[in-house]
């Protein structure tokens, strides 16, 4: 019997079929490249693309809008219990929490259908964000602010996270910002939701588990550690010295490099463009500066282009928004992807069960307790 072949990390291995996204000639989300829906949608209307399979039309946003809206409301016990968690308790464990929380106000938890699951995703799409801009604020000992039901959800996010009306700029970042991250075919986090989907689990179970896969910094929080990187630099004069030293020390530069885009992230040089638009202070334009002579340096010397991170991380800057908002902001933006994913995963379910190669001992003899030295 000839062996079967070992993939580490399952590179290259096609573990399931989908019709929510493609990466293999760009981005696309159900068939629309990401560069129309950056530049035309809104993130509302990508959600619904990738959830209901057809962009919406404008009485079907309406009604989804509303839907969201009124989701924004969630149970005031769930943040007091996000309140009392440790202050020491990093965001995106309080994530994980608030996503596995929000299950027990759910009437709806243990129905799998798929009309069940849509109205559960509308419900978490809405109350993740409301839990994190909560915790953030109660941190900073401030009182959570509520929703604005005129503001779009993108909009809504950043009422709820800085109590300032966002102008249109910030608006249409967001939005960019979570339609980019919205989906991304079978990444870690989403095959993780799909393997607990394929149990028979409930999709807030699923997206708990996304949310965990995402924590590990292989996966999420690249964009965290870029800011540190660019804030390591300091300056543009720097820039060159600095990125040349840690090639030569082969340190890894968080932001660059794909398991699939080998030639470059789309995602990437879409949000490229969109940070420099947004850097319109000294300070704002220096980064840019710095971030390209990085970037120029890392491609040309090591063929590694940048990924959605390396701008991301900018972008949120930016906007002013803290740090530990950079990967909690994926989770918000990515339960659409995972929440299509596990109804894709039921509709055609069968339990995710691969084999593993044994590199352990040949068959041995049992040996009594008194004879084993």
């Amino acid at each position: 019997m000839t062996e079967a072949k070992y993939h580490p990390g399952l590179e290259g291995v096609i573990a399931g079929e989908t019709a929510i996204s493609s990466i293999a000639d760009g981005l696309r989300y159900r068939g629309y490249s990401i560069d129309a829906l950056a530049d035309h949608a809104m993130f509302e209307e990508v959600t619904y693309l990738i959830l209901y399979g057809e962009l919406p039309t404008v009485a079907e946003l309406k009604s989804f809008h509303q839907q969201l809206t009124h989701n924004l409301q969630i149970d005031p016990d769930i943040l007091e219990i996000i309140k009392r968690i440790p202050k020491s308790a990093p965001l995106m464990d309080v994530m994980r929490t608030g996503a596995s929380l929000l299950a027990h106000w759910d009437y709806e938890v243990d129905d799998g259908s798929r009309e069940a699951n849509l109205r559960k995703t509308s419900r978490l799409l809405a109350g993740l964000p409301v839990i994190m801009a909560a915790r953030l604020r109660h941190l900073h000992d401030l009182r959570p602010m509520p929703p604005q039901s005129e503001l779009s959800l993108a909009g809504n996010i950043l009422w709820l996270i800085k109590g300032e009306m966002p102008n249109d700029d910030e608006v249409n970042a967001m939005d960019v910002s979570l339609i980019l991250y919205a989906e991304h075919e079978l990444n870690a986090s989403t095959f993780t939701s799909r393997v607990v989907a394929s149990t028979l689990s409930d999709l807030h179970s699923s997206i708990t588990a996304a949310i965990g896969a995402l924590k590990g910094p292989l996966h999420g929080g690249a964009n965290e550690r870029v800011l540190d990187v660019l804030q390591e630099v300091g300056s543009s004069a720097r820039a060159e010295a600095w990125i040349r030293d840690a090639l030569a020390q082969k340190k890894r530069i968080m932001g660059f490099g794909h398991r699939v885009y080998k030639t470059g992230d789309p995602r990437a040089r879409y949000l490229k463009h969109l940070c420099a638009k947004l850097a319109v202070t000294k300070e704002h334009q220096e980064i840019e500066k710095m971030a390209d002579i990085i970037e120029t340096i890392v491609v040309n010397e090591k063929g590694l282009p940048p990924n959605l991170d390396w701008p991301s991380a900018r972008l949120y800057y930016y906007l002013g928004l803290p740090v530990e908002l950079y990967t909690p902001l994926f989770v918000v933006s990515r339960v659409v992807g995972w929440s299509a994913h596990v109804i894709e995963q039921l509709e055609n379910n069968r339990i995710i069960r691969p084999r593993s190669r044994y590199t352990g001992e040949d068959a041995r003899e049992w040996v009594p307790i008194e004879l084993r030295k």
